[in-house]
């Protein structure tokens, strides 16, 4: 579904990825773990139009997307679910998930607007509170649903944990994993490398702006560089 191919992004004279290649097939759940500065996020914004590369090649379904416009990509399927939230705090949590679907032209937006709330409830109750008062739990469910109100085909997470509580951080990647087995194909970044190899079909770990290793979640965790780096020594 999602092939990069020799990734370059830079800031200024800075090169933030350097040559990465990774692919998503249909229906998997691909994780990019690694530490903080290690381009996992830049990976994100270049594949969903936010950031324009400086060399390589983002291909999604056959078509070359290098260079396309944030709204481009989205329209053609990728969906991208940012770093901390960035819900619209002065909006309503119904009015943040219209904003989802301001592309789409089907007839089917109420429906799937219903579907939210059903995979949601707490969203439902919420529906006419200002999204700025809900707590960080509360506001990531409703940055999932904004996301799934573009119908995508492929679905970004960047650090979905990112500040919740541990109990709530078990039912975001609860909320993902279903959200992946209703038919999406999901690319995660995360921190939590442990819990995220755990629920992945393929890895990939980025050190300094390079893929140095890839392989099953399983092959990973197993792997005594990534447990002697990143998990702890489990």
């Amino acid at each position: 579904m999602l092939e990069v191919r020799n990734l370059v992004c830079r800031y200024g004279e800075v090169s933030a990825v350097k040559s990465v290649s990774l692919r998503v097939e249909r229906g998997q759940l691909v994780a990019l773990v690694g530490a903080n500065g290690a381009g996992k996020t830049t990976m994100l914004r270049a594949i969903s139009g936010l950031l324009r590369a400086a060399g390589g090649e983002i291909v999604f379904e056959g078509v070359d997307i290098t260079g396309a416009s944030a709204r481009k990509i989205l329209a053609l399927g990728i969906a991208h679910c940012p770093e901390g939230r960035r819900v619209f705090s002065d909006l309503t949590v119904a009015e943040n998930l219209a904003m989802g679907a301001y592309l789409r032209a089907d007839t089917g937006v109420t429906a799937d607007l219903e579907r939210v709330y059903e995979q949601f409830p707490r969203l439902a109750e919420r529906r006419r509170q200002m999204a700025g008062t809900l707590s960080g739990g509360e506001q990531q469910m409703l940055a999932l649903g904004r996301a799934l109100m573009s119908r995508p085909k492929l679905i970004m997470f960047d650090e979905p944990s990112l500040g919740l509580a541990p109990a709530v951080v078990e039912h975001t990647f609860q909320m993902i994993r279903g959200i992946r087995a209703a038919g999406a194909t999901v690319l995660i970044v995360e921190q939590n490398a442990y819990a995220a190899l755990e629920m992945c079909d393929r890895a990939y770990l980025m050190e300094t702006g390079c893929v140095v290793l890839e392989g099953t979640g399983r092959e990973l965790i197993d792997d005594p560089h990534v447990r002697g780096a990143y998990l702890g020594g489990i």
